[in-house]
């Protein structure tokens, strides 16, 4: 008979694989190696191992589909974060159901409860607010949930996030260097775990580096282009307008933009321009524009890879990815008459 403390981690140490791989062969699952397979098969008989009955029961009620929420479909950076944890889900045997919260809470909470009724095998999400009664309710389920992009104060589970203090503060001393004393910060909504950590970057940063910190030269925008455009229509109102913009997310970036063609502003001479995310085209724009770079194919993998782990039992530790300025001729040197009253 087996012995007791023989268990699947035993089995996967043997055979040389993770216990997320040795659950997916031992359950069947085709997203296997055929290599894996066999390690695992040899373990299993090396060892006399046989999955207890209620264990099998667990793992024959799975539904081999996850539930992925990102913030706003039609934001480039949570596209590709969609379909880059979409694809890792699928080479692993699993199918995704995808939510678009739409930066809204009951949006996003109306997504959470079909995902619940669902009985998926776990969700993925970028939360929206500071922690709604049905992100709660994932808790209280028990239903096995990483966050990705953003986290939720008091809410313990795996996250995949990026480090924007480093490439902010590689922004603003960039600006700093190349003139600009008033730079205009379009800033994410502060109920959300990245608006705030990238304002609070900024404000540092600019401290650090000479900049000015009139807190008038802080719009709050809400992720979306309109929010954007507005900010830098008021930035550029101001009595002593700022030389340069640095947007918190690309819509947002995408908005000032419109508004500095609207008002004929050369982008990289009358006006420098920087933006949080990096999306395909914003490098083929004339002049391109300078960004904050983060890899959102990783965070989709990564996500996919921690949400597995958690799904076999496992207690596995957040992630935080790098951040870094490719600067472009957006972000050029100020003119002189810039500025002046």
């Amino acid at each position: 008979m087996t012995a007791p403390s023989i268990t699947i981690k035993d089995v996967a140490a043997l055979a040389g694989v993770s216990p997320a791989t040795a659950s997916r062969v031992l359950s069947g699952n085709p997203a296997t190696s055929a290599d894996s397979r066999q390690k695992v098969a040899a373990a299993v008989t090396e060892l006399d191992f046989h999955p207890n009955a209620q264990a099998r029961a667990l793992r024959s009620t799975r539904t081999n589909v996850i539930g992925l929420l990102v913030s706003d479909v039609r934001n480039p950076f949570f596209a590709d974060l969609a379909h880059a944890a979409e694809q890792a889900a699928l080479a692993e045997g699993l199918v995704t159901l995808l939510g678009n919260a739409n930066e809204s809470i009951p949006q996003q909470d109306r997504y959470l409860d079909t995902f619940i009724s669902q009985r998926v095998d776990g969700i993925i999400a970028a939360p929206q607010g500071e922690g709604s009664s049905s992100l709660r309710a994932l808790l209280e389920r028990e239903i096995p949930t990483v966050f990705v992009d953003r986290t939720v104060d008091g809410i313990d589970v795996p996250s995949v996030t990026t480090d924007s203090d480093a490439g902010i503060r590689q922004a603003v001393e960039h600006l700093a260097r190349q003139g600009h004393e008033r730079v205009g910060y379009i800033a994410g909504p502060q109920t959300t775990s990245t608006g705030r950590d990238r304002l609070k970057s900024f404000a540092r940063a600019a401290g650090e580096f000479g900049l000015s910190t009139d807190p008038a030269l802080t719009y709050f925008g809400d992720f979306q282009s309109a929010s954007g455009s507005a900010g830098a229509h008021h930035l550029l109102g101001l009595a002593q307008p700022p030389t340069a913009l640095l947007a918190a997310d690309s819509p947002m970036a995408v908005g000032a933009l419109a508004t500095l063609n609207r008002k004929g502003l050369r982008i990289g001479r009358d006006m420098a321009l920087v933006a949080f995310d990096d999306i395909e085209w914003f490098s083929l724009l004339d002049p391109p524009l300078t960004v904050i770079s983060h890899d959102v194919e990783a965070m989709g993998r990564t996500a996919v890879r921690l949400l597995l782990e958690v799904i076999d039992g496992q207690k596995p530790a957040s992630v935080v990815l790098p951040s870094e300025l490719i600067v472009r001729a957006s972000s050029g040197t100020p003119d002189a008459s810039l500025g002046q009253p």
